[in-house]
């Protein structure tokens, strides 16, 4: 909500109230804004609009399109984060349930429909942002793919302000992630224009992904899903064909972080991974970005 308040009361956004209702509440359309550069004024005829939804996002398993006069492209999911370290942090994922455990919402063994070159707008948008000096101790993180929802028809990001309540209040914070928000919009289409990007899926490391996330941010590298190394024992075949058939642009390669799997997983892994006429490659492929 505080995300919302600052784009509806933004001096760089113009939000209007539209005369529909999405989930019972109403749709503002974004009219105008402040270019930050001549590419960006360029892509006024995009249309962008702020919706609030009465379930809790990750647990949302209906977007009832169908009673709203919107049919978006892509979703962004403006939401909280939180983790038991409470860190402050700026985060960016995909969803899906790698196990059958659904706690946090979603299907078991099921993924969402995302977008490789949003997920990496979403991210670069946050590390170009310039943070008032009260915000300097915040991190950018990359997060694994993780909880719901699963089955929603469009393809989705989540883009969180974290990672407890004393952060989630803030008003600096709070208009950070608003004017991020819609800087993805923009950062989206110029990757999509450019066709430079490699699309790959990931699988090992930690929760925080910090091997994908220098690669994603140094070099034209972009990732959907990413399985982290606790879960590449659930992984099957049919896991891995939903995350490359749930991703929107055609998948270029599977990108395995090598030091952060271990030799039992990796057994695990490279065989399903040949089953797909996709190839292979490892982050120590790219030492020079890792150091």
């Amino acid at each position: 909500m505080n995300i919302r308040d600052k784009l509806l009361n933004s001096n760089y956004y113009n939000f209007k109230e539209t005369n529909f209702l999405w989930h019972e509440n109403s749709v503002f359309k974004l009219t105008d804004f402040v270019a930050k550069d001549e590419e960006q004024s360029n892509l006024g005829e995009t249309e962008v609009y702020l919706g609030l939804t009465r379930e809790p996002l990750i647990f949302l398993n209906d977007l009832k399109l169908e009673d709203s006069k919107l049919n978006p492209d892509f979703l962004i999911f403006a939401s909280r984060h939180t983790s038991k370290t409470a860190r402050p942090a700026f985060l960016v994922h995909t969803t899906g349930n790698w196990s059958k455990n659904t706690d946090f919402g979603g299907d078991p063994q099921s993924l969402s429909l995302t977008s490789a070159l949003l997920h990496k707008a979403g991210f670069i948008s946050f590390i170009e942002k310039d943070l008032p000096i009260m915000l300097s101790n915040f991190s950018f993180d990359v997060e694994v793919t993780h909880h719901g929802p699963t089955k929603l028809e469009i393809p989705l990001i989540f883009m969180e302000l974290g990672s407890s309540k004393a952060e989630w209040g803030i008003v600096d914070a709070g208009e950070s992630v608003a004017i991020v928000t819609i800087n993805t919009v923009f950062n989206y289409l110029k990757l999509k224009n450019k066709s430079d990007q490699e699309i790959c899926l990931g699988f090992g490391g930690t929760h925080y992904a910090p091997n994908f996330r220098r690669l994603i941010e140094n070099i034209n590298l972009a990732m959907s899903f990413i399985c982290p190394k606790y879960y590449v024992q659930e992984l099957n075949k049919e896991m891995i064909l939903k995350m490359i058939q749930n991703t929107s642009e055609k998948v270029d390669y599977f990108l395995i972080d090598w030091k952060g799997t271990n030799s039992a997983d990796k057994k695990h892994l490279i065989p399903l991974l040949e089953e797909f006429d996709i190839p292979i490659k490892k982050t120590k492929d790219f030492s020079n970005i890792l150091l």
